[in-house]
C-alpha cells in the first residue's frame, strides 16, 4: 500500500484542492490568510512538499467552499478495490 505524499490518492486530493483554489479566484495568499498561515503554507502543500494533517484538511475545505467528506469518498472510490470498484 502506498503512503505518504507519493500516494496517488493524496496527489489527486491535492489536484482538488488546487483547482477548487483557482475556481473560486483565490491565491495561495488568500487562502493562507483565510487559515491565518503563511503563503508558505498553502504553496508547500499542494506541491506535494507538506503532508496535510485531517484537521489541516477540514479547515482548507471549509475555505474552498468543498464539502470535506464528498470530496474524501470521490478520492476514494477513484483507485482500484475503493467503494466504487466491483471486483473482488
Amino acid at each position: 500500500m502506498a503512503k505518504g505524499i507519493t500516494d496517488e490518492r493524496y496527489r489527486q486530493l491535492l489536484v482538488i484542492l488546487i483547482e477548487a483554489r483557482k475556481g473560486i479566484g483565490l491565491s495561495q495568499a488568500d487562502v493562507a490568510t483565510k487559515l491565518n498561515k503563511p503563503q508558505q503554507f498553502v504553496s508547500r502543500y499542494e506541491l506535494g512538499e507538506r503532508r496535510l494533517d485531517v484537521i489541516e484538511y477540514l479547515d482548507i475545505a471549509a475555505v474552498l467552499g468543498l464539502d470535506a467528506l464528498t470530496t474524501l469518498l470521490t478520492v476514494a472510490e477513484s483507485r482500484p478495490g475503493g467503494r466504487g470498484d466491483s471486483a473482488p
